[in-house]
């Protein structure tokens, strides 16, 4: 009997753990509905326009942002990054190259932590901002989560520095961090893409040639279709006008 419940005793505390675990987590995260209401994390936007704003995480890299940056100019085609610090410390050529491209600079943390807490968290991204303001005199607006990771705490302490915190359209994570294959990427994005959506990829973080090539695939195919290619911020912008003309009818 006694070793039964000395059995017993672990299995419940882990029970009870597992509980408080799935209850502190749930209440840590208002929603997806929540968030969009309150203007304090953007997903996607609604719109008739056939709009799409492409993004990359994680880096710069020397060789793979550098390639996508190409394939962007070859079509005429912006897109916004979320950088990560330490990567632009080491690579400023290619910031200044994103800037001076138009393309959007925008915060993905300065180490790319996979657990913080908001004291840590809004210390990076202050890192983060002083290297890209030191590069290219800008001041980014946006925010990336590392690996779209946040709690209540986070999103108020964000959004009250000034921060928009942007997501991406859950159908549209092309996963190709995993090295998926360039016909998985290519699929994802073609099947998947819809007016207002922002499509999620990665320059960094470990080898992006899949990326690179899927690149060279969607972006014309995109643009047969009628897309534009448009920054997280000139995506907001065509929210808030269509917002603007709801209110007057």
């Amino acid at each position: 009997m006694k070793k039964f419940l000395l059995l017993l005793l672990p299995l419940s505390l882990i029970t009870v753990s597992l509980f408080y675990v799935k209850v502190s987590s749930s209440s840590e995260n208002k929603g997806r509905k929540y968030y969009e209401e309150a203007g304090q994390i953007l997903w996607e936007i609604q719109t008739d326009e056939k709009i799409i704003a492409l993004t990359f995480d994680d880096g710069p890299h020397r060789k793979y942002t550098a390639n996508i940056l190409d394939v962007l100019e070859k079509y005429n085609a912006k897109a916004t990054f979320f950088i990560v610090g330490q990567n632009a410390e080491k690579n400023p050529e290619l910031i200044t190259r994103m800037y001076e491209e138009g393309h959007e600079l925008a915060n993905h943390t300065y180490t790319h932590p996979l657990r913080t807490n908001v004291t840590n968290l809004m210390k990076e991204i202050q890192q983060t901002d002083e290297v890209i303001a030191g590069i290219t005199g800008y001041q980014p607006t946006l925010f990336r989560p590392v690996e779209g990771q946040y709690t209540d705490a986070m999103i108020d302490a964000i959004s009250k520095k000034g921060y928009k915190v942007v997501m991406w359209s859950w159908h549209l994570d092309t996963l190709d961090w995993k090295s998926p294959g360039v016909h998985r990427i290519v699929n994802t994005v073609l099947k998947g893409v819809k007016a207002g959506n922002i499509v999620l990829f990665h320059d960094g973080g470990g080898n992006r040639a899949q990326t690179v090539q899927a690149m060279e695939q969607i972006i014309p195919e995109l643009e047969k279709q009628g897309y534009q290619f448009v920054t997280v911020s000139e995506l907001l912008e065509i929210q808030r006008t269509h917002k603007k003309m709801e209110k007057k009818q």
